[in-house]
């Protein structure tokens, strides 16, 4: 199992338990994951640690002084 986490700029878009599917996105030196329909963004992954799942399992999410963030489990 891999866990990846997500930045989600609105409260109450996804929940413990919500089952999720992402889209990966290409930068020049970077993979990025958008939990769809554009509910949260990951941070940028290097090419080595690309994920292949893309389909997973909300298991937490968290507000803090920067936002909120949601962490997904998917099997990799």
């Amino acid at each position: 199992m891999r866990t990846m986490e997500f930045k989600m700029e609105r409260p109450g878009l996804l929940k413990e338990g919500d089952l999720v599917t992402v889209t990966e996105g290409l930068l020049p030196s970077n993979y990025y994951y958008t939990i769809d329909p554009s509910l949260a963004m990951s941070g940028n992954v290097p090419f080595r640690e690309r994920m292949l799942a893309r389909n997973g399992k909300v298991i937490s999410v968290v507000e803090n002084e920067r936002g909120f963030y949601v962490t997904a489990e998917f099997e990799d």
